[in-house]
């Protein structure tokens, strides 16, 4: 087995080219037997085997720095640079990410687990290498340290929709004016190459790249501006007549008008092709985008055909694929309730509209993008236009609701604020997995919404317990005229209790008594209700009585009842699956200081200051002790001390 003997990207070097097609058939075999185990983004990585391995074959990382964005694209690169032995451990907890991690491997060069920040973290290193080298050319100034990391080459490696964000074009748009060295590899796997186009194309790209062409271009400037005052305007015509020529036959004249000199695009499951078109880039003093087209989920049949089921997946078998009835919408999922009950109220409200930033399958929007296809808009990886773009429908009477993972609203925090929140309109956010996420890991974890929403003005907060209150709250949010955000945790509910669907009326900053007594006061949000609720009865046959409040609403609360219990019992514990700083518990203990009660003694469960790492769920909530022995243990010890 190739692969075997693959410790580090020299070890890849000593391969003959003839070779690396087995090797690649190698990868894609390992990688689907893995993610088969383990789960894991599947059709994105088999969609860049390639491509990675030309990348290794003809730069030399780490020297040589390359960024994979998105970074769960990255399966190939970790295993051609010494991680084979550890790739049974892929986001199992302990082992290694399912993204680039600086601190896992010297050959990660840069943290990428949300999409779009390639292009500007690239451009960052390029100028820090130049800096460095300007500034510290003696290897005995106080700096010499630095000299001995100084990157060569960098390369960002974009794909998979992250070239639809606003951030990559701002990196771009900067690239082209500071004109530095940098390569920018578009893996563009949602299209197919026609034989006809790809040959011509591949002869261009090869043609318009090569060292010769290169020279004759420089060459030739420098000779044209050397003529008396006709030179420097012949030179311009030349250039654009290049240009021309070259926007004539390639879908590149975007990126030339930007500053980049375009590449491509090139088959990127060809490996000769792909290693010479590196090669002859690989000298350029300028910046150059290299567009490669690859097949989402390529050699593996199902991924082939269906590359949105198969992106990103749980354990599955590799002979007959997902299961059929893992490809069915879950009514018994957050993700699902969420997606029905939204259609059951746009049957009846025709202004309802819903927005994603392309994640519809995973907001529980494809039932909705079928039925209502007018109403439903994706705006690809592009959050803060989402949040802009649902205010100015909101603005003109209509009632979007925007669904999108609690890790990526943080990148529309400004949006929520200036454009929503400042004009109190009445958007709804969607906010889906919110709280411990699992084996994607820090980069995924929704543990900062409560956070970063609950301070700003006109915002009003809810956070379900189950599926019933996801249902209702949904309903009261469209009602409410104003800004409100419902967050819910990544699958089903933490009780195993039958649902009836009912509907019941949410009263605004209402929370819900589901226990009574006198000892200890447990206020809960949301999905850490149901472990508190088993908490509290394993408290009962202790002897020891606690009330538990369902909160319902992280904002506004329900001071009035949460100040009465607090007078009463005098010792609370608040449960929350989010950081504690600036959290649920802040809130409570706002309250308390607001009311002047002072003599009551508040302890807070939930995520300490720092990242939480990968694993499953169930793993990862024992570790911090969010699930129902977690918090039995810190309130016995809380109570006794």
């Amino acid at each position: 087995m190739l692969l075997e003997n693959i410790k580090s990207p020299q070890d890849l070097k000593l391969l003959k080219i003839e070779k690396l097609r087995d090797l690649a058939r190698e990868l894609r075999g390992l990688i689907i037997e893995r993610i088969s185990i383990n789960g894991g983004h599947l059709a994105p990585n088999l969609g860049v085997v390639e491509l990675a391995i030309a990348i290794h074959y003809v730069f030399n990382s780490p020297e040589d720095k390359i960024i994979w964005d998105v970074g769960h694209q990255s399966y190939s690169h970790k295993l051609l640079t010494g991680r084979y032995e550890r790739f049974h451990s892929l986001r199992k907890h302990g082992g290694i990410s399912g993204f680039p991690r600086i601190k896992e491997s010297p050959h990660d060069a840069f943290g990428t687990g949300h999409s779009s920040t390639s292009i500007s973290a690239a451009l960052g290193i390029v100028e820090a290498r130049d800096i460095i080298k300007s500034h510290f050319p003696d290897a005995a100034s106080p700096f010499s340290h630095l000299t001995s990391h100084i990157p060569n080459k960098v390369i960002a490696v974009i794909g998979d929709g992250a070239l639809t964000a606003g951030l990559a074009f701002e990196g771009l748009n900067q690239a082209g004016h500071l004109k530095k060295d940098l390569i920018v590899i578009l893996n563009d796997n949602e299209m197919s190459i026609s034989p006809n186009v790809g040959a011509l194309s591949n002869y261009l790209s090869k043609a318009l790249t090569g060292a010769f062409f290169q020279r004759f271009k420089k060459e030739t400037k420098t000779i044209l501006e050397g003529i008396p005052k006709i030179g420097a305007p012949i030179s311009k015509i030349a250039q654009k007549t290049e240009g021309s020529l070259k926007g004539f036959f390639l879908p590149g004249g975007f990126f030339e008008y930007l500053g980049f000199n375009y590449v491509g695009p090139v088959d990127g499951h060809d490996i000769p092709l792909l290693i010479e078109t590196l090669r002859n880039i690989k000298g350029a003093d300028e910046p150059i985008l290299m567009h490669v087209v690859t097949k989402k989920g390529k050699g593996y049949r199902l991924s082939e055909e269906n590359p949105c089921i198969y992106h990103g997946i749980g354990p599955f078998k590799v002979d007959t694929g997902l299961d059929a009835t893992v490809l069915q919408p879950d009514e018994l999922t957050y993700g699902g309730v969420f997606g029905k009950t939204l259609i059951e109220i746009a049957e009846i409200d025709e202004s309802v509209v819903a927005i994603t930033a392309a994640m519809k399958e995973g907001t529980g929007l494809t039932a909705f993008a079928e039925k209502f296809p007018r109403r439903f808009y994706d705006v690809g990886i592009a959050e803060p236009h989402a949040v802009t773009f649902a205010a100015g429908l909101a603005s003109q009477g209509i009632r979007p609701v925007v669904a999108i993972y609690s890790t990526f609203l943080q990148r529309a925090y400004d949006e929520i604020i200036h454009d929503v929140c400042l004009q109190n309109l009445p958007v709804v956010f969607a906010i889906d997995r919110a709280g411990i996420v699992g084996e994607d890991g820090d980069t995924h974890q929704g543990l900062f919404d409560i956070s970063f929403l609950r301070h700003i003005p006109n915002l009003v907060l809810m956070s379900p317990k189950d599926l019933e209150e996801l249902r209702s709250m949904l309903k009261f949010a469209l009602r409410h005229n104003g800004p409100s955000a419902i967050r819910y945790p990544r699958g089903k509910t933490t009780t195993e209790m039958e649902y009836m669907f009912r509907d019941f009326t949410i009263i605004m900053g209402k929370a819900e008594i589901l226990m009574k007594g006198d000892d200890v006061l447990i206020i809960a949000e949301g999905n850490s209700v149901y472990p508190a609720l088993k908490a509290t009865g394993r408290m009962k046959r202790d002897g020891i009585h606690a009330s538990l409040v369902n909160a319902r609403f992280i904002k506004p609360l329900d001071e009035r009842l949460i100040t009465h219990l607090s007078q009463q019992i005098r010792t609370v514990i608040t449960v929350e699956e989010n950081v504690i700083a600036g959290g649920f518990g802040s809130a409570v203990l706002e309250c308390l200081n607001k009311a002047g009660i002072a003599d009551v003694s508040v302890k807070r469960i939930g995520i300490g200051d720092n990242f939480v790492e990968h694993g499953s769920q169930k793993t990862l909530r024992k570790k911090y002790g969010l699930d129902e022995e977690g918090i039995y243990k810190a309130a016995i010890s809380f109570l006794r001390g």
